[in-house]
């Protein structure tokens, strides 16, 4: 029986699975993989090295969003859903990461559903993560603390 997938990772098979339809690239340090606001050309998944999450903040400034290892899948839900990338991802030292184009995934899809749940756990965890990041920017010492969705319903 297969090991279940790490959280805001594929699983090895289904990284197994995609063998066919990605091909691999290589950045160097401060390099870009896609831009925070471009179209979503497909998915990236980080084999070695580190990507670099950056928002932008101002004209000419961005955030330091989250540093992503070996096994991060990034763009996927700009490649699901169609809309732009929702950051700037930069290689923050030599990487290598495989890519699969938005069309050949979502046919991948459409012809393997079995794995089309990992991908729906994947972006639910994905928004759960953002989710979690939100409350920690927007808590303030002495500002009352409001009761979660669950804490009201139970």
């Amino acid at each position: 029986m297969p090991l279940p997938p790490t959280p805001g990772k594929f699983s090895a098979d289904l990284l197994q699975a995609l063998d066919g339809i990605k091909s691999v690239r290589s950045f160097s340090k401060g390099k870009e993989l896609f831009s925070e606001g471009s179209s979503a050309t497909g998915v990236y998944l980080v084999e070695s090295g580190e990507v670099r999450g950056l928002l932008r903040t101002g004209q000419h400034e961005q955030q330091l969003l989250e540093v992503f290892g070996p096994g991060a899948v990034l763009g996927l839900s700009g490649t699901i859903s169609g809309e732009p990338y929702r950051m700037t991802a930069e290689a923050g030292e030599a990487t290598t990461v495989a890519f699969v184009p938005r069309e050949k995934f979502k046919e991948f899809l459409l012809e393997h559903n079995d794995y089309s749940m990992e991908v729906v756990r994947l972006l639910g965890d994905e928004l759960h993560g953002l989710y979690h990041k939100f409350r920690n920017i927007s808590a303030h010492p002495g500002r009352p603390r409001h009761r979660s969705l669950d804490e009201q319903l139970n």
